[in-house]
């Protein structure tokens, strides 16, 4: 059972991993997309329709392939994780519901109506097509987003002793919860920051190509994507600042292992001292440290650069504030859910070597987006054109880099629940104490160890594993070769612009005109 254990895990952050690569940049550079679209449907300017063109075709590519992943993620949840599906489908299935029959519905027909419409239909109509599939598109983040965060935090939900598993009791606490909220405020955030580093980077690539090519007019004509691209990376990533610091505090209360393993913090701090936030360290906290909490002995962890109270001041915005530890964190886990006799056997701690880094590496890999941001807007400041080789070299290298660090942020999520695959409720004193939650939630969590299908074996996982690795290592390749051939191509200047036709050859059949 453990190595089935193991390969159901691997599989789904495998597929899990591979689908975030473009759901950020679809969430958020369809709004994108419909925001230089609304700028060629108020100035009737040629320049923003075709950067409307070349961007959609992008965002078109993109939006496919990640319908292709997607799908297998809900098969997933029914075969090799049956019985999570058994314990909580009741309530992770409505959200789920929700996205497939309302958002996915109406962001598919809607896309498929802008795909079509062009010169078919009025340009106030077509633009509104465009900015259905944007709305449509964040409300399926929302609800997905939804469906997670109740694995992080099972509010709205009570525990059916009868049937022994998850009963609906309040379907907007579910959809609304305080970490649902967060959790989506920071993705849509970070959706902006991936898409509009690949808008700005790309749009940077071609204005230094064509200015030094001698091409100014084409170089105008990017340095208004570049701009649109930019400006959301500056706002977004504002707002990611802001996200980040509230959610950080959300889940330092309903979720004290993880955030106790991002800073690798094995006691908590005595007195008024505050915490430190550990930039670099190495090494893990003892079981030793953790169970006989003492500040004379060595922990196992090897910290390199600390910020004094920095923690605190992010925890609860007070740089004297207590910050659970590790040994504070499982107490209370053990004190909830385990008898005496119990409480040594089970470590509810997740890896703490994952959980560290990913949480530095999701914040170092972002600050390039804040980089080429900054840079790419003071060159092209007042009108001006770059030819600079840095700032070109800055744009490429800066593409890839969000995508890493929102893969690095999910990961951080995912591991830092472990060893749940829905949390439980931790009280650790009444200031604490979280509102939203049904009495009977003591009973309502789950170990990732007893959600595995009892029935599908190793044999069977290793073969999806190997095949569904197989396929997207195809995909992906296909993924790359498509947005590399058709952002080589730049803007098609011989493209006429579309007039709305009066009357249509209705013998002509839709044709994909991409």
């Amino acid at each position: 059972m453990q190595d089935a254990l193991d390969l159901a895990r691997w599989q789904f952050g495998i597929t899990t991993v591979y689908h975030f690569i473009f759901v950020p940049l679809t969430i958020g550079l369809t709004p994108l997309v419909a925001l230089l679209q609304t700028f060629w449907f108020r100035t009737g300017k040629d320049e923003w329709y075709r950067l409307t063109r070349f961007f959609g075709k992008l965002l078109l590519i993109n939006f496919a392939l990640g319908i292709v992943t997607g799908i297998v993620q809900e098969f997933q949840f029914g075969l090799n994780w049956s019985e999570y599906s058994r314990m909580v489908g009741d309530i992770f299935g409505a959200p789920l519901a929700m996205e497939a029959l309302a958002a996915f519905f109406i962001e598919s027909t809607f896309l498929g109506i802008w795909i079509f419409g062009w010169g078919r239909l009025s340009r106030g109509v077509h633009l509104l097509t465009i900015w259905l599939v944007a709305f449509a598109v964040n409300l399926s983040a929302f609800f997905i987003l939804a469906a997670n965060s109740f694995m992080q935090y099972p509010a709205g939900a009570t525990f059916d002793p009868d049937l022994q598993r998850a009963a609906m009791a309040n379907l907007g606490e579910v959809l609304f919860s305080t970490l649902s909220l967060s959790t989506f405020w920071h993705t849509i955030s970070t959706s902006f920051v991936v898409a509009g580093t690949f808008m700005g980077g790309i749009a940077i690539w071609w204005v230094v190509r064509a200015v030094r090519a001698g091409q100014q007019e084409s170089a105008l004509v990017y340095r208004k994507g570049a701009a649109v691209g930019l400006w959301a990376v500056l706002i977004a990533g504002i707002s990611l600042i802001f996200s980040g610091h509230h959610q950080a505090q959300v889940i330092t209360e309903l979720q004290p292992t993880k955030m106790a393993a991002a800073e690798l913090l094995c006691t908590t701090p005595t007195g008024d001292e505050g915490a430190g936030f550990t930039v670099i360290a190495f090494g893990e906290c003892t079981q030793e440290a953790i169970e006989n909490p003492d500040p004379d002995q060595e922990d196992g962890v090897t910290r390199l650069i600390t910020i004094p109270k920095l923690l605190s001041w992010l925890a609860w915005t007070e740089g004297d504030a207590q910050v659970t530890g590790m040994d504070s964190a499982e107490k209370a886990l053990d004190d909830a859910y385990l008898t005496a006799e119990e409480a040594s056997e089970i470590d509810w701690i997740p890896p703490q070597g994952v959980t560290f880094w990913t949480f530095r590496l999701m914040i170092a890999l972002g600050a390039f987006s804040a980089v080429l941001a900054v840079v790419g807007l003071w060159a092209l400041r007042g009108g001006r054109t770059s030819g600079s080789g840095f700032l070109k070299s800055w744009a490429i290298l800066s593409l890839p880099m969000p995508f890493i660090a929102g893969a690095f942020g999910w990961i951080f999520t995912e591991i830092g629940r472990q060893p749940f695959i829905v949390y439980p409720v931790v009280t650790l004193s009444p200031e604490h104490v979280m509102t939203g939650v049904a009495e009977s939630t003591k009973e309502l969590h789950l170990a990732t160890a007893d959600a595995v299908s009892p029935v599908v074996g190793a044999g069977s996982i290793v073969l999806t594993v190997i095949s569904f690795t197989l396929i997207y290592l195809v995909l992906a390749i296909a993924w790359f070769y498509l947005m590399k051939r058709y952002t080589s191509k730049g803007l098609n200047y011989e493209e006429a612009i579309p007039e709305v036709k009066a009357d249509l050859d209705e013998s002509k059949p839709l044709t994909f005109s991409y």
